[in-house]
């Protein structure tokens, strides 16, 4: 294997790909070969860096110099300056917003300081197309160690010491689900990895299989030792199409290297995995929805029990895992499970990864240990909220979570102090939202996510979410009373008390969550008849002030709908019954006349 001097990390996850992340690494290859330097630099195109605000990212190593916003214009300069000339490319360097100091390394920039990174350990310093990348950073060690030193009891003790709980939302105790499964009796059983993640704003599991996929087909393989299984199947969404080919890439891979297949390690011990996909419906993440859809039937969920460790796909003991959960486990066989018990809170060990999205200065994916304060996430990694905004609120959980406010921003990260707040820990989707943000329509908003992913199989999500949505849709278009509130708090508990699955059980979450937190909002709405945050269109009413207009009847001209009347060099007026609210008069007004409210 040919040894460089220097390597070019490039990040080549799904968003650095879509900012030109392909054409960078061209053009370096291109660059690197002019200049006849082909011996002594590599370019790597890892998994995703985390950094996406500042992305597509390039890291030169060794000296781990951290450039931001490359474009693949930049690549020669990159080469010329640093490479040849030994010299940084200080316009790609990170400018530090509070010090406004440049900052070359990442581990000094506040992105990063805060965080531990071990279900993210590998990405962006491996390329996960190169198994021999993974095994040099003690890939599949804990496999042999587990196959070779270990009975499947002893690792399963490990696991459940570890305190490691799953993070797919549901926070059941990981080893303990390991060993359920173990116990059955049966001909054949099988591993899942349950890689449908569906929450908007979410990519963490994504991430993880574009840029570490062998993590997860090693931890399936040890779990796949230690239940009795030796069949592994991985259920992923057909929309994430780089994560795919890598895995098939990663699959045929340890396959060649006899890691997965017949007899693995001389051990006796067999296990291969397949790939499933699913078209993209939220209730598959759901774990009985999620099987059944794999059996080809509708991806609807089941009454539990029995649970899927007792009879799961094509009814033989299943123990399903996302994508994160499995990612922890090798380090953790490695490592002890003292030391991952070690991070985190008493009753939440370990990190967590979450997709950090919405108002917020550095918008990325970040791994931080539980009891991480949301105010630490927010303002001390997320860099605080964009356009100098006041902080309003962050949505966690995704549409089964809640929205917490600025007294809840100490609360510590887990999943007990979550769900104290009327929140969920969830997969891990993080929103945050500042002051132009209307809680009544973000309500509304997670409520039609919901309404459109219902597999419609129980009346009360079918029917019970589609009539809450109706409700917050004649709140925010001004026809809504105070006996409406009434109403959806109401029906709100009988949705979470009698419906089937966590999808409805926990989906009128965002609405009882902002009526707690932002009940004056709602009041304003149906008793003031206004948006104080001024975002429902239909409570919007533009104005002109007679002192400001000048009667240049620009706005007149411009009108859709001739709401807008005036003689020239007269104030103008809008006739609120025509206006429909487009801003078109505003855009164009060059002295300030018109206002919203």
């Amino acid at each position: 294997m040919a040894k460089y001097k220097n390597h070019i990390l490039v990040c080549g996850g799904t968003g650095c790909r879509a900012s030109q992340g392909e054409e960078i690494v061209q053009n370096l290859n291109q660059t690197i070969e002019d200049n006849g330097l082909e011996s002594e630099v590599q370019v790597v195109r890892t998994g995703c860096f985390g950094f996406c605000e500042k992305g597509p990212v390039v890291k030169m190593v060794p000296d781990n110099t951290f450039y931001v916003h490359v474009t693949p214009e930049d690549a020669g300069e990159i080469v010329a300056e640093h490479l040849i000339k030994g010299r940084q490319v200080e316009r790609l360097l990170y400018i530090d917003p509070e010090t406004n100091q440049v900052v070359s390394e990442s581990k000094d920039m506040g992105f990063y300081k805060k965080q531990i990174r071990i279900a993210l350990r590998n990405c962006g310093f491996i390329n996960p197309e190169n198994i021999d990348e993974y095994i040099a950073r003690e890939g599949y060690a804990a496999l042999g160690k587990a196959l070779t030193e270990m009975s499947p009891e002893e690792v399963i003790k490990v696991i459940m010491d570890s305190g490691l709980r799953g993070r797919g939302g549901g926070g059941f105790p990981t080893g303990l689900k390991w060993e359920l499964t173990r116990k059955e009796t049966a001909d054949q059983k099988y591993v899942v990895c349950n890689a449908d993640e569906g929450d908007p704003g979410a990519f963490m599991d994504r991430s993880i299989l574009e840029g570490d996929p062998h993590a997860v087909l090693e931890a399936m393989a040890i779990n796949g030792y230690c239940t009795g299984a030796d069949k592994g199947v991985i259920y992923i969404r057909a929309e994430y199409p780089l994560a795919i080919t890598r895995l098939k890439i990663a699959i045929e891979q340890a396959r060649e290297y006899d890691l997965l297949g017949e007899n693995i390690f001389g051990s006796g011990f067999s296990f291969d995995v397949e790939i499933r996909y699913g078209a993209g419906a939220f209730v598959c993440g759901e774990e009985t929805a999620l099987i059944h859809s794999m059996e080809g039937l509708r991806g609807e969920p089941t009454v539990k029990p029995p649970f899927p460790s007792v009879s799961g796909y094509k009814e033989k003991p299943t123990n399903v895992n996302n994508v994160e959960t499995y990612a922890n486990i090798p380090v953790i066989l490695l490592q002890g499970a003292e030391w991952f018990s070690s991070i985190g809170t008493e009753k939440s060990k370990g990190t967590k990864v979450f997709a950090l999205a919405g108002k917020v200065n550095n918008v990325g994916l970040i791994e931080v240990p539980m009891g991480t304060t949301l105010r630490e996430v927010i303002f001390d990694i997320g860099g605080g909220i964009k356009d100098g905004k006041k902080f309003k609120s962050v949505q966690t959980g995704g549409p089964s979570g809640g929205c917490l406010t600025e007294k809840h921003l100490d609360i510590p990260i887990d999943y007990d102090s979550l769900l104290a707040c009327g929140s969920m820990m969830g997969s891990g989707g993080m929103i945050v939202m500042d002051e132009d943000d209307c809680m009544v329509s973000m309500a509304k908003f997670y409520l039609d996510f919901t309404v459109e992913e219902s597999c419609g199989k129980c009346a009360p999500c079918r029917i019970g979410n589609k009539r809450l949505y109706e409700m917050l849709e004649k709140i925010t278009e001004g026809k809504g009373t105070i006996e409406d509130l009434a109403r959806l708090r109401n029906l709100s508990g009988v949705i979470k008390d009698t419906s089937l699955c966590g999808l409805g059980q926990t989906s009128p979450n965002p609405v009882l969550s902002t009526m707690d937190n932002f009940w004056e909002e709602y009041e304003a709405h149906v008793k003031d008849g206004q948006c104080p945050a001024g975002q429902c269109k239909a409570l919007m009413q533009y104005t002109i002030s007679d002192e400001k207009c000048v009667g240049c009847t620009l706005c007149s001209r411009v009108c859709p709908v001739d709401a807008i009347t005036g003689d020239k060099k007269a104030a103008h007026v809008i006739d609120q019954a025509i206006c429909i609210k487009c801003g078109a008069c505003m855009e164009k007004c060059k002295f300030g006349a018109i206002t919203v409210q």
